[in-house]
């Protein structure tokens, strides 16, 4: 049923219930409340933040260090990789081979095209 063919007597009837129904959810809310806490504005207290303590962090930060040590011992035990090439460099001839063929190939477009 839509809102739209609700006579004016119909929407005020169901305004009217509206009302009701969170008036006593409100009321159930509050029953189901501890005390000290319905008094509040239905806001919970906002949670303390957990610090940590220096030492804490001091022993966390040795413990990095530690697996971190451990790692890079292992990897310079291994034999050292083979260093990077450069940029790999085409012979003259192998240049022109591919610029024939693609002077053939473009040849071959242009002369299709021309035949159309």
């Amino acid at each position: 049923m839509s809102l739209i063919n609700l006579t004016p007597a119909q929407l005020r009837h169901a305004a009217d219930l509206k009302e009701k129904i969170e008036a006593l959810q409100h009321q159930l809310s509050s029953l189901n409340v501890a005390p000290e806490a319905a008094s509040s504005d239905s806001e919970p207290a906002p949670r303390a933040k957990r610090k940590m303590s220096a030492a804490g962090r001091a022993r966390i930060r040795a413990a990095q260090k530690l697996r971190w040590a451990k790692v890079k011992s292992a990897n310079s035990a291994q034999p050292a990789k083979a260093e990077k090439r450069g940029r790999r460099k085409m012979s003259p001839a192998a240049r022109a081979k591919i610029a024939a063929a693609a002077k053939a190939r473009w040849a071959r477009v242009r002369a299709e095209k021309a035949g159309n």
